[in-house]
């Protein structure tokens, strides 16, 4: 009886583990808690990501698009606060990084933190570039371009409908 119940018990923290799958956690810098924190990857199927994102958003987040040349809602927004992930939330660029770089695209010198972008190379088009995406949910952000002001002599030209706008209170 002992050894029946022995495992039994050993069967069910086995299927208990299977079914529990830790989430992946990164450490990202919270512009509210003036602080780095860990958060936990957000991962989500094509479907989930469908129901809670715009077609456009999709497209750009999630297909790697880009949205045409000076039509985005902040290519000429001027308000003071945070740019955050449009899939997740995360804080990624500050109102104080962001200018005009007469691309048409929100264009920014630095992240609010490096911790909370991503980069890889993007070889579409005929020509090398690099990606930005967000640490935390993977989602396409835009590019990096090292034609941009001092003092990083960057420019990271973004999508707005990766963005989230969040005004300082």
């Amino acid at each position: 009886m002992r050894t029946i119940l022995t495992t039994a018990l050993l069967l069910l923290l086995t299927l208990s583990a299977v079914n529990v799958v830790a989430a992946e956690k990164v450490k990202v810098y919270s512009v509210e808690k003036g602080a780095y924190i860990m958060s936990e990857k957000v991962e989500k199927s094509e479907s989930e990501w469908r129901n809670i994102l715009t077609a456009e958003q999709f497209h750009v987040l999630r297909e790697e698009g880009t949205e045409p040349a000076f039509s985005g809602k902040y290519h000429d927004h001027h308000g003071e606060g945070v740019y955050a992930c449009a899939g997740c939330g995360l804080d990624l660029f500050s109102s104080e990084a962001k200018y005009d770089s007469g691309t048409g695209w929100p264009s920014f010198t630095e992240p609010i933190d490096k911790a909370n972008i991503g980069t890889k190379k993007d070889r579409r088009l005929f020509t090398v570039r690099t990606e930005v995406h967000c640490v935390r949910c993977g989602g396409h952000l835009g590019h990096v371009f090292e034609d941009g002001p001092e003092p990083t002599g960057l420019r990271y030209c973004l999508n707005s409908a990766a963005l989230q706008f969040e005004p300082l209170e």
